[in-house]
């Protein structure tokens, strides 16, 4: 670098940097002059307005949302509520504010009630800083800032008049005592806050650069004249150098300059006539070096393109021989190799391994759902996340079949393996195991959609199981499979037990292949009674095995079994069609049920599903509003908008749906407004909490209440004794389904309850029942 570059250079790093450093200092300071005026703004608006307890005092919503709209202008103050002292929302601007804001008490933990609060917020509600840095870094942070609304008037005393309110307001505020009805929440968002002083920030950098700028023009302009003559001195040392200086120049300067210059000159002519001498014999000399040169670089080239595409070609074989081409993890080859070595090697060390089998819980859904592509990306999330909670020593292998031919396509495997070698005792491979767990729980964007996957993880222990490969592997599968049944996202070590369980399952697996061809499958049905009338409003079909070795089996064993292997959907299938058909069949012998329920699994509602039950209720030729499909909370909840066009176009087919079990899952307020939903079913769980719990009893009056504004029927299920009978009834759920009126029962069987006024008689015994009963409740 030149001279003039070198001081050049150093005048640019020293403006920059004292305009990077001005500016910064600015724009802080901009930004929290801004932030304290706008903070003590509001403070002062909220606590000087007299008018905001008298509004809440007397309940005046409208006035109190006018005066909170003023609060508002401000484009960096993004909402504001006001809450009670307990912290229930009571006013929000704007609509639907108080859904995300946080809760009350914790942004005034450690205040007193009179205390102003201030804490500034990011949106999953963590604390993070409130200046400058932290205004760049997040959109969704914000100042929450609580301010106690006072009252001169104790709003837990008897009421007063306004113009009592008013006279205790004018006194002195040294001589009135001020009582906290409430508290003002408003949030300040900081990038908003940042973009009002932004101009001013702007100003300041252009201000900065402009100077910068006019003080770098004045000094190239003097360095560029304090080293021109030394320029031009060096380009006559350049072309001397070069030999291209053929006759003396003529260079003006200072006396030294020209005295340099005159003995460059000097140099030049003797160099020119040498080199006139030299010039022949170098192009001869160079013409053979050149073909020479050209010979062997044309040889090196082939050497090294031949040796690049041997070491390609060799490297290529052994990614493909070793490792899965999907998340680059070693493949069931490579590990075994591995793991065989890992095996000797403890065993000649006397120390313990652990191989932990992990499948991932669902997988099969989401392959389903979004696509192959979706459970592909997803599968290599798995394997990064893998590969970062275990030792650069341990080994982690993606366990996908090598042995698939050429032209067979690898559409995916969610089964992977973790190596823990030198292990001190079996508490570390659980708590690696644990780890895999909490990594893998932790959403997942994968396409746009935010995933969650649950891994189910066997662990066996060399040489306590097992010594060699196909017998550790053995184990620590059959221990995953252990833990897939007993709930999921969990870790087993291997016991030499599962073994017989792993055998009745897989015979439990075998007979639920040959259950539907050999027509073991049967329907129970539960009537469902109305208490007004004492008919029978509708039955839920009810799905048993008849096993022919193990008798009747419950669902609850076989349902999960049919989801993991794939035969749920044709089972729902048969489940509906021999509902309708069996409606059909008490319609021809003039025996009328008004309707019968099928439970529908997540893993059955799907975009063909709709398509399907068209296609039953056409071929039995029933009416479509005699069924009714009671979904989950889950079955909806998956994709809300193919969920509510599935919906819709089974509303349109006349079909009846039900939602099953609300409350015990992911119970969304607003996907009931939103989705074309007839019925709602009160749980079982609910029914039997209310008569023993008040919190279980305010919630049951709760979704009762809810479902009369929404419009929709109620379902009392699992009703088994007369309080649970008088305790629904009183609160308006008039069809009962349970013990209390029938078991599940067999086609025949309910043949005779579908009697006109069947357990009219048997209501009304329970009726005079429990009249009888009140006064002995009331005495007590």
């Amino acid at each position: 670098m030149t001279i003039a570059g070198r001081i050049n250079a150093l005048v640019i790093a020293i403006l920059l940097s004292m305009s990077l450093l001005v500016s910064g200092f600015a724009s802080v300071r901009e930004y929290r002059l801004e932030r304290d005026r706008l903070l003590t703004q509001l403070r002062e608006e909220a606590t000087h307005r007299p008018d905001l307890a008298f509004y809440l005092y007397f309940d005046n919503q409208q006035a109190l949302a006018s005066t909170l709209a003023r609060l508002i202008e401000p484009p960096s103050v993004a909402s504001a509520i006001v809450r009670s002292v307990g912290g229930s929302a009571m006013l929000q601007l704007p609509s639907g504010a108080a859904a995300g804001a946080p809760k009350l008490e914790f942004l005034r933990q450690g205040l007193s009630e009179a205390d102003n609060g201030l804490v500034s917020l990011d949106g999953r509600g963590r604390e993070v800083s409130g200046g400058l840095l932290g205004a760049l870094l997040g959109a969704d942070r914000n100042f929450q800032l609580t301010l106690p609304i006072t009252s001169p008037v104790n709003p837990l005393a008897s009421r007063v008049s306004q113009r009592e309110f008013l006279a205790a307001a004018a006194q002195p505020r040294e001589a009135k005592v001020r009582h906290v009805m409430g508290y003002l929440q408003l949030a300040v968002n900081q990038r908003a806050l940042l973009r009002e002083v932004l101009p001013g920030i702007l100003l300041v950098v252009i201000a900065c650069l402009a100077f910068a700028l006019l003080c770098l023009a004045f000094s190239l302009s003097l360095t560029r004249r304090i080293t021109a003559p030394i320029s031009r001195l060096a380009r006559l040392a350049d072309g001397i150098a070069s030999g291209q200086m053929q006759e003396p120049l003529k260079v003006s300067g200072g006396g030294e300059v020209e005295e340099i210059a005159n003995i460059l000159n000097g140099v030049v002519t003797g160099i020119s006539k040498y080199k006139r001498e030299m010039d022949v014999d170098h192009q001869l000399l160079s013409m053979k070096v050149e073909e020479r040169t050209s010979q062997l670089s044309r040889r090196n080239a082939e050497l090294n393109k031949a040796v690049e595409q041997v070491t390609r070609t060799k490297n290529r074989l052994r990614q493909m021989a070793y490792y899965d081409s999907l998340t680059s993890l070693p493949n069931r080859r490579l590990f075994t190799e591995q793991l065989s070595l890992l095996l000797k090697l403890s065993q000649r060390n006397s120390q313990m391994l652990a191989l932990l089998f992990l499948d991932l819980d669902n997988f099969k859904r989401i392959n389903d759902s979004l696509g192959h592509s979706a459970g592909d990306l997803l599968l290599r999330e798995v394997g990064q996340r893998l590969s970062r909670c275990v030792r650069d020593s341990d080994v982690v292998a993606h366990y996908v079949d090598p042995s698939a031919k050429i032209d067979v396509s690898r559409l995916g495997g969610d089964e992977f393996t973790v190596v823990l070698n030198q292990i001190e005792t079996s508490e570390s491979a659980a708590l690696v195991a644990q780890r895999l767990i909490t990594a893998l729980t932790e959403p997942m964007l994968i396409n746009g959609h935010e995933l969650v996957v649950t891994p189910s993880i066997g662990i066996a222990l060399a040489p306590d199981h097992a010594t060699d490969v196909e017998g550790l592997l053995r184990c620590a599968d059959t221990a995953m499979y252990r833990a897939k049944s007993t709930g999921k996202s969990s870790h087993l070590f291997y016991d030499v037990s599962m073994e017989d369980e792993g055998l009745d399952r897989l015979t439990l697996e075998n007979d639920l292949r040959k259950a539907m061809d050999n027509n073991e499958l049967v329907l129970f049905y539960q009537p469902q009674v109305d208490t007004h009338s004492g008919k029978v409003v509708g039955a839920e079909a009810l799905l048993r095995w008849q096993h022919p070795e193990q008798g009747l089996i419950p669902p609850f064993r076989f349902i999960p079994l049919a989801e993991e292997m794939g035969l749920i959907g044709e089972m729902g299938d048969w489940v509906i069609r021999e509902a309708c058909r069996q409606v059909k069949a008490f319609e021809d012998r003039g025996i009328h049920l008004p309707k019968v329920a099928v439970n529908v699994s997540a893993l059955q509602f799907t975009p063909s599903f709709t398509r399907r039950v068209k296609a039953m209720l056409d071929e039995i030729g029933v009416d479509p509003s005699v069924l009714e499909l009671e979904l989950t909370e889950g079955v909806v909840m998956g994709d809300t908008s193919a969920s509510i066009k599935a919906l819709a176009e089974l509303r349109d087919l006349g079909v009846s749906l039900s939602i099953d079990d609300f409350g015990t899952g992911y119970s969304s307020l607003s996907y009931l407004s939103r989705f074309p939903l007839d019925e709602l079913k009160i749980d079982r769980s609910f029914v039997i909490g209310a008569t023993s719990s008040p919190e279980d009893a305010s919630l049951v009056r709760a979704i009762v209440a809810m479902a009369k504004g929404l419009g929709l029927k109620l379902v009392a299920e699992g009703v088994e004794t007369d309080q649970q009978y008088a305790f629904m009834t009183d609160e308006g759920a008039h069809v009962i389904q349970g013990y209390m009126f029938s078991k599940p029962v067999s086609a025949e069987e309910l043949e005779p309850l579908l009697a006109p006024w069947h357990f009219l008689e048997q209501i009304k015994q329970l009726e005079t029942r429990l009249q009888r009963d009140a006064p002995a409740a009331r005495i007590s």
